[in-house]
């Protein structure tokens, strides 16, 4: 039995799913074969230690159908934006990555189309809509064979709302662990294409207002049984788009990691183990900037926040791509209008967790990517990114 933090869980029988690709101008073009490269001595580490637990971690924007519009992306063929040639495409994406764990952001679909198409493919998932109006949110999909869902808890930004400080600096809702101030903290780096207009956001000078963004995230503790019993926290989020509203994303990305750190500390002494932990997600935010330092090193020294945010980082965490290759992608977002790295995955380091091979991710000079994305070859405007990770005895 699964023990809900929250709400409830949706499982689904195996089944397979035929291949079924129709080859014309507005059906899928599978993208250059996605290539998993081992990392260096992982082969010897694997061999040494034989009893490893392997799996295949997947996060992936896979833009919200309800977002895309000629105007957003007039430099996508039209063709690939529809919705029929779109899903088609995402599925056949997410077929080939063939992983045990997929976190997607900007679902939209769920219920008509994702749930039971991956579930015809042996995943199980959980899922979270956005808040307020939104219909898009964030899912997390799981291989049953491979994974047992024992806990589980979901993320509300909005939270942050009712934890503002008042007049004497003082937190009005302790239960609450982050909050924030309204400041104009501009981030020098661009953001990706907006998904809502600047009238959505309503007064920026009002911090309640400033603070609630509906964006969402989801938490999941699994078992991992073969070939000996581990236990992996899985966190899957996408933060607020907007790069003049840094302050907004560095409360979400704390409170994030408030909640993180303290539903491993639930999960340690219910299930007696030292849970593993993977966070992944469409973060908005580039590497160096305010969001990535603190999740990476827990600095977080803007100027805005209040003294009950001054707390070192909850949560050791590294990046798969910079651990392995010394630095982030050159991007995970590709469209004419901005070109740069999102998304991530991040790990909390351990002597018996390790990445042995990631997703190879395309040149900005690749064919398939030309001219911005979506097109045939990649049905969104980011970027699929992948490891794969072997966990030993401890």
């Amino acid at each position: 039995m699964v023990a809900p933090l929250s709400s409830s869980l949706h499982q689904f029988p195996i089944r397979s799913l035929t291949r079924n690709i129709v080859r014309n101008m507005s059906a899928v073009q599978s993208p250059k074969d996605l290539k998993f490269i081992s990392v260096e001595g992982a082969d010897i580490y694997s061999r040494s230690k034989s009893d490893g637990i392997r799996f295949r971690f997947v996060s992936y924007n896979i833009l919200a159908q309800v977002y895309v519009k000629s105007s957003f992306f007039p430099h996508s063929p039209s063709s690939c934006l529809k919705w029929k040639a779109r899903s088609q495409a995402i599925l056949a994406v997410l077929k080939n990555l063939e992983a045990d764990f997929l976190c997607l952001q900007e679902v939209d679909e769920y219920d008509s189309f994702y749930k039971g198409n991956l579930e015809r493919c042996g995943y199980s998932s959980l899922y979270i809509q956005r808040s307020g109006q939104k219909r898009d949110g964030c899912g997390i999909f799981f291989k049953h064979e491979k994974a047992e869902l024992i806990v589980e808890d979901r993320i509300e930004y909005n939270d942050l709302v009712g934890s503002v400080q008042d007049d004497s600096g003082s937190c009005e809702d302790k239960s609450v662990d982050v909050v924030t101030s309204a400041s104009n903290d501009v981030e020098s780096n661009k953001g990706s294409s907006p998904k809502t207009t600047v009238a959505d956001r309503g007064d920026p000078n009002d911090p309640r207002v400033r603070l609630k963004r509906d964006c969402v995230g989801i938490m999941a503790a699994f078992k991992l049984e073969q070939p000996f019993h581990h236990v992996v926290i899985v966190a899957n989020t996408h933060l607020y788009w907007d790069p003049e509203w840094a302050d907004v994303k560095l409360a979400q990305a704390k409170y994030l990691l408030s909640r993180l750190a303290r539903f491993k500390s639930l999960v340690a002494e219910k299930f007696e183990c030292t849970p593993s932990i993977l966070l992944a997600g469409d973060f908005n935010s580039t590497p160096g900037d305010k969001v990535y330092e603190y999740l990476v090193s827990g600095n977080s020294s803007s100027g805005f926040s209040p003294e009950c945010l001054d707390q070192e980082l909850p949560l050791p965490l590294s990046s798969v791509y910079a651990n392995i290759l010394g630095s982030e992608p050159s991007f995970t977002n590709f469209t004419p209008g901005f070109t740069g790295t999102l998304d991530y995955i991040f790990f909390s380091p351990s002597d018996f967790i390790r990445p042995i091979s990631f997703l190879e991710l395309p040149e900005s000079e690749w064919p398939e990517i030309i001219g911005g994305l979506p097109n045939h070859s990649y049905p969104s405007d980011h970027l699929p990114i992948a490891a794969e990770f072997e966990i030993t005895m401890e």
